[in-house]
């Protein structure tokens, strides 16, 4: 996984950059900061998951690469402590695709999308990316009950510093949020795909907690 990894942000920041040393530095933050002990589920699991189903989707993206930056950095800042974490991720974005001279209107277009993450909310409504993104990245929820408890198992790790009473009120408070939401997901595949599975599956964990 992680070579396949390597190998497509090579592909992708070299469309931008002849500087190879910059976009090996690059690669090495992105692993850096995906590899870290508290990383449980953020990490390149999830990135690499993100970028299988982009790769279903290319088609119907409209920037695709400003699409898939979005999906590697929008995790690249994450402390279970904040709640901040996709602002400061859509900030160090910015400087380093400033780094490899990406379009600035592109930069904006990436920063809007890892923000979008923060409540899953679309921002950008000027086509089908936006939900496609915040689709893809919560596609875990509508998986078979076995992944998504492991799912949610790898999650409490990230939370470890939170006692049991704090971390199962927060969660089921995270969790309702998207219960009562009209849809899940925004796409009319993930609708189809995960949202029914999704349901039954955030309602089994709530109970659970």
């Amino acid at each position: 996984m992680i070579n396949w990894l390597k190998s497509e942000w090579v592909a992708l920041a070299s469309n931008y950059s002849e500087d190879h040393i910059l976009i090996q530095k690059l690669w090495e933050t992105i692993e850096k900061h995906y590899s870290h002990k508290s990383r449980h589920y953020h990490n390149l699991n999830h990135i690499y998951n993100m970028l299988i189903q982009a790769e279903d989707l290319k088609a119907k993206i409209v920037d695709y690469d400003a699409f898939r930056f979005s999906i590697w950095y929008h995790d690249i800042i994450y402390k279970s402590t904040k709640k901040n974490n996709e602002i400061k991720s859509a900030d160090f974005s910015k400087k380093e695709l400033k780094s490899l001279n990406f379009d600035e209107n592109r930069i904006k277009i990436v920063e809007k999308l890892i923000k979008s993450t923060q409540k899953h909310d679309i921002l950008l409504f000027a086509n089908s990316d936006n939900a496609y993104l915040l689709d893809i990245d919560l596609s875990i929820l509508g998986t078979d009950w076995n992944i998504y408890e492991n799912y949610i198992n790898n999650i409490r790790k990230e939370y470890v510093i939170y006692p049991d009473f704090m971390y199962k009120k927060g969660r089921k408070k995270a969790m309702m949020h998207f219960l009562e939401r009209e849809q899940i997901y925004f796409t009319s595949e993930f609708k189809k795909r995960f949202e029914n599975q999704a349901r039954e599956n955030i309602s089994k964990e709530i109970a659970l907690l």
